[in-house]
């Protein structure tokens, strides 16, 4: 079976920062099937499938360009339905969505500020004029500023943690219960991406988030530790 093109935003240190590219990398070893996954700057995004695309993870698949993790998703499930499957029913996928909804709510917001200036020293030199323009332009300020501030952030995106906590206490070890599922590769993901570029930990030492993470890092052939991380607990 030839491989499918999976194209993986990459910073310096060939890390991998992108929580979108994360829960495709999983949910393509998930369902089994072989991929490669290719490094691209940010700024290289445009040349894929004739600049159809403004963001990854995109991937090809014979002669099929698919582009955003969800339309993604849902074409692995159509085109491998005798694989195992991402979501056992449309009642799956919309939780999912929840899970996803319910994480940018809570956390997002706060972790995106606190690390945004990681992304940034961690750019590939060709992306940091875009990263910042863009990024600024959007934010409304500087990246200097939201430097500021950043432990109040951290504990922000901390807290808005506790549902998945909840969730996890007294379950199965997974998200999705017994065994791993969508909503696990969607807060792995998450927190994998922070765990790339963070100079700050995000979790204390005690977290059972971390044991919860080290299980989801572990699958597949140890995928979550196929590339460079930092610690996200001090």
């Amino acid at each position: 079976m030839t491989p499918i093109r999976l194209y993986d935003l990459q910073v310096r240190d060939d890390r991998r920062p992108s929580p979108f590219c994360w829960r495709i990398k999983y949910a393509l070893a998930h369902k089994g099937l072989p991929f490669d996954a290719v490094p691209i700057a940010l700024t290289d995004i445009p040349s894929i499938g004739g600049g159809a695309h403004k963001t990854v993870p995109i991937i090809e698949d014979g002669g099929k360009t698919v582009g955003d993790s969800w339309a993604i998703a849902d074409y692995l499930d159509e085109a491998y339905p005798d694989r195992p499957r991402l979501f056992g029913s449309p009642a799956e996928r919309e939780l999912c969505r929840f899970v996803e909804a319910s994480l940018f709510v809570s956390a997002g917001k706060p972790l995106f500020f606190a690390y945004v200036k990681d992304v940034f020293d961690h750019a590939l030199e060709r992306d940091r004029d875009y990263f910042r323009q863009s990024r600024e332009k959007l934010l409304g300020f500087t990246l200097e500023e939201l430097a500021h501030g950043r432990a109040e952030r951290i504990e922000a995106a901390r807290a808005g943690l506790d549902s998945v906590r909840l969730t996890l206490k007294g379950g199965g070890p997974f998200l999705s219960g017994a065994h791993p599922g969508y909503a696990d590769y969607i807060v792995g993901g998450f927190l994998l991406w922070v765990a790339s570029v963070a100079t700050a930990p995000l979790l204390k030492g005690d977290d059972p988030l971390l044991e919860w993470l080290g299980r989801v890092q572990d699958l597949h052939g140890g995928l979550g530790r196929k590339s460079p991380l930092n610690a996200l607990a001090a």
